[in-house]
């Protein structure tokens, strides 16, 4: 289980998180969700160290991150962020390899191509496993990082919009990868989507944000217009389709 108890974090003299208090559970997809300036990202720098919290404790099975060291902790949580540099002239092997380098102490071992080599069976990367990462298109390269991150074999996956400006086909092939994923190893899934409607079906946990602080969270029967309209100023009505939750906009 992964714990955040009452963090405060922002940039320079502004807080922009304030005493946030949540847990994530192993198996599950929580989305975290919000308006634009809410808090979403700074919440996932926090998780990753990247941001050093004003106050406040991240527990992961018990462990404060306070008490390891910036790499031991990335043996942990594997961060996407929504920008993210790659060098043009790797492969795609070798670009989801650099996953492997918090367990890497001098060369790569058998462990880490086998893991390697699972990744890319499970995002379907065969077919271009060789191909040089700056030929790929918008949805392949989001899959390669994705694989990259899960190459770290973390117990924590945090995701910035990892489905932002790709086509709705691949937004739900990968959603649905990592959905499976998850269940199967049980990993901790925290990923900030925008769109309601990708959220309503691929995940398990809702937190809300708003104004840095958490206004609700809680599974999908929690979900309601009135709680919409409270974080996005819209009206919005939720409809049953063949099962699935739907969100429209009035």
């Amino acid at each position: 289980m992964l714990r955040v108890e009452n963090i405060s974090a922002g940039y320079g003299d502004t807080e922009v998180l304030k005493d946030i208090s949540v847990h994530f559970e192993k198996g599950k997809v929580t989305a975290i969700l919000g308006s634009n300036g809410s808090g979403k990202s700074t919440l996932l720098k926090v998780l990753d160290k990247i941001l050093k919290p004003f106050k406040g404790t991240v527990y992961i099975n018990d462990k404060g991150f306070k008490d390891l060291p910036r790499k031991e902790w990335a043996k942990y949580v594997a961060y996407l962020p929504q920008r993210t540099d790659f060098v043009p002239h790797f492969n795609v092997f070798e670009a989801i390899l650099l996953g492997r380098k918090p367990h890497i102490t001098f060369e790569p071992t058998e462990e880490d191509f086998e893991t390697v080599e699972k990744v890319i069976k499970d995002f379907q990367l065969e077919p271009f496993a060789f191909r040089k990462v700056h030929e790929l298109s918008g949805g392949e390269l989001q899959k390669v990082l994705i694989a990259r991150a899960l190459a770290q074999q973390p117990q924590v996956l945090l995701l910035d919009e990892p489905v932002n400006h790709l086509d709705p086909k691949n937004q739900m092939e990968i959603l649905g990868i990592l959905k499976r994923i998850t269940v199967e190893i049980g990993l901790i899934n925290i990923t900030v989507l925008h769109d309601l409607n990708l959220a309503l079906r691929f995940s398990d946990h809702f937190v809300f944000m708003k104004d840095g602080k958490i206004f609700s969270e809680g599974d999908i029967s929690t979900i309601t217009p009135s709680l919409v309209r409270h974080i996005y100023d819209i009206s919005v009505e939720l409809l049953e389709i063949k099962g699935t939750k739907v969100m429209v906009v009035l």
